[in-house]
């Protein structure tokens, strides 16, 4: 199933790689940090949360909507041309981003910004596929996957420091010389290819396969928010499960379709994607928990989180070109399943975190985990984009690239909701416990109160505290279940591993 790219000597391939890293770095960098800004937003522009939140929702379902059809405008386009429209967007974008002086030109502003994110790392996946012979395509990919999964990582250390020390516009206007870079490089450095002009538009594919990639990501966004069971959710639900089947009938009889999903055919691209989907959940269960942890119970600042998690990133850094270099030696079964391995175990260790967690353990832990997802997932989605030929390899990025957008935000939305409930329940425990001993406890309180001369106020406030150590500790084992949760995810992506092992035997 080798394909040998005759258009790449050795050695070129690695120019045109190192420029496609740079835009996809740049552009999930911002959108990590940008949740760091978040706070800051909401004061400089005077809204609530839920108005905020649209500052990120609208870039994730913006760049979620835009993923699926990169395929078709690659190939229509070039996959050159349309790598640079892309990261031209994206610099608009973050230039409109830094001078937005409300909420609504913020939003603009970053629907803009998510057009050209959204296209980024699916064209440059495909531009890697293209230029790279297929012996050395864990290598390349080894060092595009550094931007995938660092930059995550990175970017609210990044924010953190530009808030604290500098001012919120820098968060936008940090990407025009980067972007402004790739887009020079882009131009002068990667190889143009002939764009068929002449395929014909497949219009009711565009508009169904985004209106259903839309209401399920705006559903996933916000169900925890509006409810699970509300009629708005439900509604988009169905709204959206409708027109993505009818998407896939309409696609089917279709001879140029927008996205051709008969790639869903070869069993070992198909069983590599639900990999990569299970393996995406639980690495956003330790992006998104993580902080809430540091944060809301130990008491750290963005910064400080974000400092906590660099060495992680730094090790996925050096973890996933290594991983490149084995896939390209002995195949991607060995690194991939002893990454499942040790994800697994370390996602399974943070269960356990508590009150009195040291920093120095969790940073141990997260360092482990980082070495586990570096060597699972880069092999695992190399694996199944082998089996594809360099004709449909757009649309093959492209529909790999939509469907770890949606298992994120499924992640994020699962492990909201289930930490929601578990807080609930570890609250209402732990206070029927504190209830049974209440007399004992004010008593005990009281004395205190008195010996420091405190009166009835310290008895309250003795109380108080009382009460938020019960949030506290119900929230810490909530963490916990839902770390679980997560590693049941990971878990569960073993079996598909072992059915492409046996489809490539």
């Amino acid at each position: 199933m080798k394909e040998k790219n005759p258009s790449s000597t050795p050695g070129t391939f690695w120019i045109p790689i190192f420029t496609v890293v740079l835009g996809a770095f740049a552009a999930i960098l911002n959108n990590s940090s940008v949740n760091v800004a978040i706070p800051k937003l909401m004061t400089i522009f005077g809204v609530d949360t839920d108005r905020i939140q649209w500052v990120v929702t609208t870039y994730m379902l913006t760049s979620g909507v835009i993923i699926p059809i990169t395929g078709f405008l690659g190939d229509y386009l070039g996959s050159k041309r349309l790598y640079v429209i892309a990261l031209s967007v994206f610099t608009l974008g973050s230039l409109l981003c830094s001078l937005a002086w409300s909420l609504n030109t913020m939003i603009v502003a970053r629907i803009i910004q998510g057009i050209g994110g959204g296209a980024i790392m699916p064209v440059s996946m495909a531009i890697i596929y293209k230029v790279t012979p297929r012996d050395k395509i864990g290598s390349a990919l080894g060092v595009w996957g550094i931007a995938a999964q660092a930059a995550p990582a990175i970017g609210p250390t990044l924010g953190g420091y530009v808030i604290d020390h500098l001012s919120w516009h820098f968060v936008f206007s940090l990407n025009i010389p980067v972007g402004v870079l790739g887009i020079l490089l882009a131009v002068f450095l990667l190889p143009s290819e002939k764009p068929h002009l002449g395929r014909k538009f497949d219009f009711w594919g565009l508009v169904l396969v985004t209106g259903g990639c839309f209401a399920f990501l705006l559903a996933l966004s916000q169900g925890h928010k509006e409810g699970w069971t509300s009629q708005y959710i439900v509604n988009l639900l169905l709204g959206g499960s409708f027109a993505l089947i009818l998407f896939v009938i309409i696609e089917l009889g279709q001879d140029n379709p927008i996205l051709d999903i008969r790639i869903l055919k070869n069993k070992i691209f198909s069983l590599s994607i639900v990999a990569s989907g299970l393996i995406t959940i639980g690495l956003f269960g330790g992006i998104f928990l993580i902080p809430l942890f540091t944060q809301n119970i130990q008491g750290l600042t963005p910064m400080q989180t974000g400092l906590l998690l660099m060495p992680a990133a730094l090790v996925t850094g050096l973890v996933m070109p290594l991983s490149g270099i084995l896939f390209d030696r002995i195949g991607f079964f060995i690194p991939g399943l002893m990454g499942l391995l040790i994800t697994a175990w370390g996602t399974w260790e943070l269960h356990i975190l508590s009150l009195e967690t040291s920093m120095q353990h969790l940073q141990f832990i997260m360092v482990i985990r980082s070495i586990g997802m570096g060597l699972a997932m880069m092999p695992i989605t190399t694996a199944g984009m082998n089996t594809i030929s360099n004709l449909k390899i757009g649309e093959a990025s492209a529909l790999s690239n939509v469907i770890r957008q949606i298992a994120a935000s499924f992640g994020v939305a699962l492990l909201t909701s289930v930490l929601q409930q578990r807080q609930i329940f570890h609250a209402t425990r732990l206070s029927e416990a504190v209830s049974a001993s209440l007399p004992t406890a004010i008593s005990i309180i009281n004395q205190l109160g008195r010996q420091m001369g405190l009166g009835r106020e310290g008895s309250e406030y003795g109380l108080g505290l009382l009460a938020m150590q019960v949030q506290r500790l119900g929230f810490t084992q909530a963490v916990g279940d839902t770390f679980l949760v997560a590693t049941l995810f990971v878990f569960l992506a073993i079996p598909f591993v072992l059915l492409m092992k046996q489809r490539f035997s």
